[in-house]
């Protein structure tokens, strides 16, 4: 069981977690102005705090990743991902760390 607040562990993306990524890539293109032809989500971690924060690890070219801070409000909230903050010019090494 993971803490309130604190970070899980480092997990191979799912399906469910690249399509978090997909909903929330225009953002990203439209706050760095450059647009992705790649856009795979490669880990993540979770963060519980009033919803869920997603760190995903996303390859966008073939040795540039993006770190992705991602919040999904509770359900009854019937919002969609929002992406908050964000890291360019990772490495598949980097580790995912709060940012």
């Amino acid at each position: 069981m993971m803490m309130p607040g604190g970070l899980s562990d480092t997990k191979p993306a799912t399906p469910e977690v690249q399509h978090i990524a997909d909903q929330v890539k225009p953002q990203l293109e439209g706050r760095v102005n450059r647009t992705f032809d790649l856009f795979k989500a490669i880990v993540y971690r979770t963060q519980v705090v009033a919803g869920l924060n997603y760190f995903i690890k996303v390859q966008v070219s073939d040795d540039d990743y993006v770190h992705l801070r991602v919040f999904e409000a509770l359900p009854q909230e019937k919002q969609g991902p929002r992406l908050d903050d964000f890291q360019t010019g990772k490495t598949r090494d980097d580790s995912l760390i709060y940012f």
